[in-house]
């Protein structure tokens, strides 16, 4: 199969300028850039495991200055409070400090005009409504992966990031990682000759929720934990109480989240896209797998030929006509022919001097996903994972779900971001909202 040929980034914008679906929730909209001398001031929206880790990452920066945190429980609300109060007391060198406010409600946070940006580490189903009201309001965003919960959702962000002008990182972080870029670059410049199969390894799909009720907490507010999903009786599988060090599993019911698919997916398949040089569109085709049940085995096919496997376990194998290339977090092995040429990861600068010419494609780089976004905002050029690629990424996760969901085969064209020749339903991009949340 041929490669598909090098995106540039001239290219990539001119590609990105799609139809958007509708916007939500209005709000005062000020456009006022970021001061390019001064502090960037930070507010974090969620601040549960991947949120407070993410608030530690700002917290060390000394460009960056958190001035608010926002999450609908109480506790975790007041302890990431006390943890940024006691970071900026600590490096002032003296006893306290009280420069955070605590929110329950984003909106009031996103409403205050000294914040720059924010942080966005809620359930995925709160992602859109968070990310296009900072826009709204003048905000650079920092949001988790999956950028989006639906595919109308996607685009919606997309066209707010765009129509104010703000900077949207996507938390892929995996393309701030060394082997990840080696392994796009190789794929990219012909390393292991024309691709025909990729293998993308990671958890099935989401199933709704059927969890059993419990007594509600105080110091959480439910209701507004669910947002725009269908009210429910209170569970702690969804939002464990307080301060915590795991990753709850409300990613695993399809309310609020997109089960291993969209969680590891928006990793293994972002890479996956990176690699291909399909950043700014997607696959045209998705195949389900024979058995109706199962949470792997659904095939996609983008226009060159190139077929995607969704597979058990964790990672990402390309097979091309020359050899193939396996990667993972820590993990790198290339083979040329039958050959292993290295199965080191930090060979990979090496590999790339020996196997790529001097006029190789090179992929943007980042060593940080964090510093990449304070700098894209610095700049206000796009970041590595800049919310048009985020959305892509997301879709490819969405469709291979829509393709367990539904069990039928799927046509879709990535530049119209429809189903074609019979096939799908338009109804299944996006899904209903619980008042008063909608999109409009």
């Amino acid at each position: 199969m041929n490669q598909p040929p090098p995106l540039s980034r001239r290219d990539f914008l001119k590609r990105s300028a799609i139809a958007a679906a509708p916007l939500i929730l209005p709000s005062s909209v000020w456009s006022a850039e970021t001061p390019r001398n001064s502090q960037i001031t930070i507010g974090c929206i969620g601040v549960g495991k991947q949120g407070r880790d993410l608030l530690g990452h700002c917290l060390h920066r000394d460009e960056a200055r958190v001035v608010a945190v926002c999450d609908v429980d109480t506790t975790r609300r007041e302890s990431a409070k006390k943890m940024v109060e006691k970071r900026y007391a600590d490096a002032a060198g003296r006893g306290e400090y009280k420069g955070c406010t605590a929110y329950n409600d984003f909106r009031e946070l996103v409403e205050r005009k000294d914040i720059d940006a924010v942080v966005i580490a809620t359930p995925d189903h709160w992602h859109a409504l968070t990310a296009i009201a900072a826009a709204k309001s003048g905000k650079d965003v920092y949001c988790e992966k999956p950028l989006s919960h639906t595919i109308l959702e996607g685009r919606a962000m997309v066209k707010a990031v765009r129509k104010h002008k703000r900077i949207l990182q996507t938390g892929s972080m995996q393309r701030s990682s060394g082997e990840f870029r080696a392994a796009c670059e190789l794929i990219r410049n012909g390393a292991i000759g024309d691709i025909s199969t990729v293998n993308v390894a990671v958890s099935g799909p989401p199933k709704f929720c059927d969890l059993p009720g419990e007594p509600d907490e105080p110091g959480l507010d439910w209701s507004f934990w669910l947002g725009a999903a269908p009210m429910r009786p209170y569970s702690s599988v969804l939002s464990p109480r307080g301060v915590h060090d795991n990753f709850p599993d409300w990613r695993n019911y399809r309310e609020y989240g997109s089960g291993g698919v969209g969680d590891w997916g928006a990793h293994h398949f972002d890479i996956t896209q990176w690699a291909l040089g399909h950043d700014a569109d997607g696959p045209v085709e998705f195949i389900p797998a024979e058995d109706p049940n199962a949470r792997h085995g659904v095939r996609f096919r983008y226009a060159n030929g190139v077929e995607v496997i969704h597979d058990d376990g964790n990672g990402i194998t390309f097979h091309g006509s020359k050899g193939k290339l396996y990667v993972n977090r820590g993990k790198f092995e290339l083979y040329l022919g039958d050959k292993l040429r290295t199965d080191d990861p930090k060979e990979c600068t090496e590999v790339l001097k020996e196997l790529l010419p001097a006029n190789a494609v090179r992929l943007y780089k980042s060593d940080n996903q964090i510093s990449d976004w304070f700098n894209s905002i610095r700049s206000r050029k796009l970041p590595i994972c800049d919310v048009e690629i985020g959305h892509r990424t997301a879709s490819v996760c969405q469709l291979v779900n829509l393709t367990y969901f539904h069990h039928q085969p799927l046509k879709w064209n990535p530049a119209k971001e429809k189903f074609v020749d019979g096939t799908g339903d338009m109804k299944w991009l996006g899904k209903e909202y619980r008042q008063p949340w909608h999109l409009s």
